[in-house]
């Protein structure tokens, strides 16, 4: 028996002892989620191990692995075959199967779409406590289309298969600079259709100051630059119209300073880069000062020191491109974070639509990325800015992701996320309620 093979069969039979999948969660080091939830109650199931390459075929273009593979792992795996997933998240610590249930991006969405768009195949383990095989065209296939932004309250992706893409030995980008937004999405928008990049996002520094970054694979660059240890690769941007990196640094060129995140810990100064070192400057750090800091207060008590009232706000939102230079005048008059991640996606499949996550048909979309904290000297209400965000978000026809803090209101949320379809996914593949519903998990943080 395959290693996949055995620990699916050692998984069945420990359901079958256990009577069903009730309690079920997924046990990890690390976590890409950026809400609270309440304390788990009730025995669980440990799906850890799921978390190996189970086979490359650059020839094929796919590649299959384990739910619980980290991304770092899977480009690696890739590489060495001359290839890559087709889209690749920013940061090494996310999983294959996190990027499905949750929403995964990068520079190629432009081209290929979300993760879940780039899957062909999933092994998922519902809440019934079936392993069942969902393809684009099998029995399953409502399953297949509904796991994207389920975290988890429909099943857990044991197995996938996604495409890949050829990759080179370096990327070489281009760093284009423009002052005006209209003339800036509207050149987004045209990139989108160039056959001749396979990288496309941008930086959003000021109202005046936004980047596009243009990148393709190439097999060989004079120099290449290193954004690993002394150099920050997002401060570059404005630095050099022009660069290149090897084909693995590009791809964790965000993750050594979680995009810019890394100022709030500190890890921007040369002697605290130089005290970490390169094995310490990256996300997987960065989120454990983080969560350490959530637990004991620390912030928070220095702002009632202070007499600031601090608001997290943490979000990646989707607005249709034509809406696009409305949403940024709105971030800026109304929340005022910067610098701000750009990034296009292609615009969906009307076929293999995700069920739960509906993005703009017909159309490109934008992901905008801005994760901060607002102050105020004066005290508003619990998420304030996050549900104006909300708010202008769906007034523009977009949507958001949900791997943070939301407030939606249960009409609010089901009349976006498809209540009708997701109660009939929960009613065939969860009858019991044993992994828990959407909106209480994203929204009430049960």
């Amino acid at each position: 028996m395959t290693t996949y093979a055995r620990k699916k069969a050692q998984l069945e039979s420990r359901l079958a002892a256990a009577g069903g999948a009730r309690g079920l969660s997924v046990r990890k080091s690390t976590s890409n989620l950026f809400r609270d939830r309440g304390a788990h109650r009730g025995a669980r199931i440990d799906l850890s191990h799921f978390n190996g390459v189970v086979s490359v075929d650059a020839a094929a273009g796919v590649v299959e692995a384990e739910g619980m593979v980290t991304y770092e792992a899977l480009a690696d795996a890739t590489l060495a075959q001359c290839a890559v997933p087709a889209v690749v998240p920013q940061l090494k610590s996310i999983t294959l199967g996190g990027a499905v249930a949750g929403i995964g991006i990068e520079a190629s969405s432009f081209r290929h779409g979300l993760v879940h768009d780039t899957i062909t195949s999933m092994d998922v383990l519902t809440g019934a406590g079936q392993i069942l095989t969902c393809t684009p065209d099998n029995e399953h296939r409502d399953l297949f289309f509904g796991l994207p932004n389920s975290y988890g309250t429909l099943g857990y992706a044991l197995k996938l298969t996604a495409r890949t893409v050829p990759a080179r030995r370096c990327v070489e980008l281009r760093h284009l600079r423009h002052s005006d937004p209209a003339a800036y999405f509207a050149d987004l928008e045209r990139r989108c259709t160039d056959d001749g990049i396979d990288f496309l996002d941008g930086v959003v520094f000021s109202r005046n100051e936004l980047f596009l970054t243009l990148g393709r694979f190439v097999e060989h660059a004079p120099e290449v630059s290193d954004y690993g240890l002394e150099r920050i690769y997002y401060q570059s941007i404005r630095e050099r119209s022009s660069d290149a990196l090897t084909a693995r640094d590009f791809l964790w060129r965000w993750d050594t300073d979680w995009f810019w995140c890394s100022k709030n810990v500190g890890a921007q100064h040369p002697l605290v880069r130089r005290l970490l070192g390169r094995r310490r400057l990256n996300s997987i750090t960065y989120q454990k000062v983080m969560r350490w800091n959530a637990r004991h207060g620390v912030t928070r008590a220095w702002n009632r020191i202070r007499g600031i009232h601090a608001e997290s706000v943490i979000q990646d939102v989707d607005i249709p491109i034509a809406r696009a230079a409305e949403f940024l005048a709105f971030l800026h008059a109304e929340v005022g974070i910067l610098p701000i991640w750009i990034c296009p996606i292609r615009a969906p499949d009307p076929v293999r639509r995700a069920t739960l996550y509906p993005l703009a048909q017909g159309t490109p979309s934008v992901n905008f990325g801005f994760w901060d904290v607002v102050a105020s000297r004066e005290q508003r209400p619990t998420g304030f800015v996050n549900r104006a965000i909300e708010r202008k978000v769906s007034e523009l026809g977009g949507v958001k992701s949900l791997y943070s803090d939301s407030y939606f209101t249960e009409a609010e949320f089901w009349a976006i996320y498809d209540r009708e379809a997701y109660g009939a996914l929960k009613r065939r593949y969860d009858p019991d309620g044993a992994l828990g519903d959407l909106y209480a998990k994203c929204v009430r943080r049960a």
